[in-house]
């Protein structure tokens, strides 16, 4: 058993989409960002970042692993799937990983920010952010058109954890037009039933709803002034 924390974003649908590929048997505990929970002591016990998604391996004697990177890999190395064994294919898995884990995130991450939650628009800081993502999308969309996934011929942790992020281009103002080696490997991720499970652990609320929008971009201003 495993005892899941997570949200609905991009890095918690990473786990939650590993969880089900590998059919572990794992509770979901669902923590709630607007309401702070991250932050009280019982979690920042299990991660002292106060970020989410975290796990707790019942069966390694509680084992406690918290950043989304290293959880895709453990459970990958716990269950000898998704992370090659050859060295190459397993050297190109963890490039792209990193990939995600040092620019796709991290710049995407910004342009949410400035795009939709900061309350100040700075045009220039917005398209640096959105300019870059583009760019990063165009790298993926590039090594793309070499393979069908982003380690080569078998579908990995590396697409795994790429693939929720450019997911949610519109939520950054972006755009997939143009790229259509990204388009084809979104589409082929999508249609995989572990995902389309992973992205009901927790279910997000339909943001093309102006109403739901309005409530979950309040909630993400909150916490950028916590």
């Amino acid at each position: 058993m495993i005892t899941f924390y997570s949200a609905a974003t991009p890095n918690g649908y990473k786990v939650s989409i590993m969880l089900e590929e590998l059919g572990l048997n794992y509770e979901l505990k669902e923590i709630s960002l607007a309401a702070g929970e991250q932050k009280e002591d019982w979690f920042r016990e299990i991660n002292p970042n106060g970020r989410i998604p975290a796990i707790v391996d019942h069966d390694a004697d509680d084992l406690v692993i918290f950043e989304s990177g290293a959880i895709l890999i453990y459970l990958a190395e716990k269950t000898g799937k998704l992370l090659s064994l050859e060295s190459a294919e397993r050297s190109r898995t963890l490039q792209w990983l990193m990939f995600q884990m040092g620019g796709v995130g991290p710049m995407q991450g910004q342009a949410n920010v400035f795009y939709r939650y900061f309350p100040e628009k700075i045009p220039a800081v917005i398209q640096r952010y959105q300019n870059e993502t583009l760019r990063l999308y165009g790298v993926l969309n590039d090594r793309l058109s070499q393979a069908p996934y982003l380690a080569g011929d078998n579908y990995s942790i590396a697409d795994i954890a790429n693939w929720p992020w450019v997911r949610a281009h519109a939520w950054a103002g972006l755009s997939l037009d143009g790229l259509g080696n990204l388009q084809r490997w979104m589409e082929t991720i999508e249609s995989r039933p572990a995902v389309g499970r992973g992205l009901q652990k927790p279910p997000r609320p339909d943001l093309t709803q102006n109403e739901n929008s309005e409530k979950f971009v309040a909630a993400a201003q909150k916490m950028l002034q916590s």
